[in-house]
């Protein structure tokens, strides 16, 4: 993989991905650490990456893992006796915790309607505005705030 074509398919997913990482950890640096860490995954094996058809989906997850090993590890640095952040899980429990519930959350995403998801997604993963939404989507504004509000009511109930 060029540096040329890396640029294009993985660095403009930043944005995507350091939003899901400051979800996630909590922290804008620590998020911006865990993206930092990501592409430097990334481009190692960049040879792999040329048959990846979802960059972002196959980002996310990678990043999600980077995320979660970030948040057992500053258990273990508590568990040590050392300092530990202030929002960190304070055991493996908790920790196995966090992560069954974006297990979770992610697959119950993924059961909801398209055009719900898709909102969802353009809006929580990617930050957009309605305007944004709707230029893309071709769905007008008031259809996306209902599209959104059951999309958010639905993952509501299946999360409870």
């Amino acid at each position: 993989m060029t540096p040329e074509q890396f640029h294009m398919d993985w660095i403009s997913l930043s944005g995507t991905f350091w939003r899901v990482a400051r979800y996630i950890l909590g922290d804008d640096a620590e998020a911006e650490d865990a993206v930092q860490e990501l592409y430097l995954r990334l481009w190692r094996g960049r040879d792999a990456l040329d048959g990846i058809r979802s960059p972002k989906g196959y980002g996310i997850t990678v990043l999600r893992n980077l995320c979660l090993d970030r948040i057992r590890q500053r258990s273990r640095t508590e568990a040590d006796g050392g300092q530990a952040e202030p929002e960190c899980p304070g055991s493996y429990d908790e920790t196995m915790d966090v992560r069954a519930r974006l297990a979770k959350t992610l697959a119950a995403i993924e059961t909801l309607p398209e055009r719900q998801r898709t909102v969802m997604t353009l809006k929580v993963f990617d930050g957009l505005d309605y305007a944004e939404i709707a230029r893309r989507t071709g769905i007008n504004y008031l259809s996306l705030r209902v599209l959104l509000s059951q999309a958010r009511r639905k993952l509501k109930n299946k999360l409870l």
